[in-house]
């Protein structure tokens, strides 16, 4: 896990210093757009019955959720956030590969937009925003789910967990997706649930926001210090829109 968010809270009040003049906005996936842990918790507990073990409650996985699959297999087989540095890597390759088969077979029915998520893309979109994903989770998995929720035609750019040899928190998911679609890393940010989200924006320098209601190993996104936080998606979306409206 990365290091503990420091317990410096994000001051929302001038909020027109921040988004005027953005065009990209990068999305985490899980945790921000998505509430994915009961179809990740039924992949995990899959392949913890394939190899004899006990599975796990929900509550527990969701704290393991964020750094990518295979970093979840590792906190599975270790049964805690922790991983335990013994574990066999033949162990690891072969429980990863029952995680991503018993992930792959399952239809999405118990992954959930969270709420205003389908709308808040929709009217951001609209209003002329450029919008991109960049998620830690395998890149095999995110058009099949992107295309359930109808989001395909509003995202310009999806960047997965294994898109690139770094993942976040290093920034380079982020300022290659800058570099893609040929936006000034300036005119950009990140927003997410996660301290990886947090940390990937301030080591690309891009401006982030963070949202309170996912997986952040049972912090507080604001302690993470994002330059400013929300609790739900309307209220970012709404904001967002204030901003580019001023424009």
């Amino acid at each position: 896990m990365n290091s503990k968010c420091q317990t410096r809270r994000p001051n929302n009040k001038n909020k027109d210093n921040v988004v005027q003049q953005k065009q990209l906005l990068m999305f985490d996936f899980d945790g921000t757009l998505i509430d994915s842990v009961a179809d990740l918790t039924a992949a995990v507990n899959v392949m913890m019955q394939h190899l004899g073990r006990e599975p796990y409650p929900l509550e527990m996985i969701k704290t393991w959720i964020g750094n990518g699959a295979l970093m979840l297999v590792k906190r599975a087989l270790s049964g805690d956030i922790q991983v335990d540095d013994s574990l066999p890597e033949s162990e690891i390759q072969e429980a990863e590969r029952l995680f991503l088969a018993a992930y792959e077979a399952l239809d999405c029915s118990q992954t959930i937009a969270y709420p205003d998520v389908t709308s808040g893309l929709n009217q951001l979109h609209h209003a002329g925003f450029t919008l991109a994903l960049v998620t830690n989770k395998p890149i095999r998995f995110v058009p099949k789910i992107i295309n359930y929720f109808g989001w395909s035609p509003l995202f310009s750019k999806l960047i997965g967990g294994d898109s690139l040899p770094q993942k976040k928190p290093d920034a380079a998911p982020l300022l290659h997706t800058c570099q893609t679609l040929n936006i000034d890393p300036k005119n950009a940010v990140m927003i997410g649930d996660s301290i990886n989200d947090i940390l990937a924006g301030k080591n690309a320098g891009i401006d982030t926001i963070g949202l309170s209601y996912g997986y952040n190993y049972g912090q507080d996104i604001r302690d993470c210090n994002p330059n400013f936080a929300f609790d739900d998606f309307q209220t970012l979306t709404d904001f967002l829109l204030s901003q580019k409206h001023k424009i």
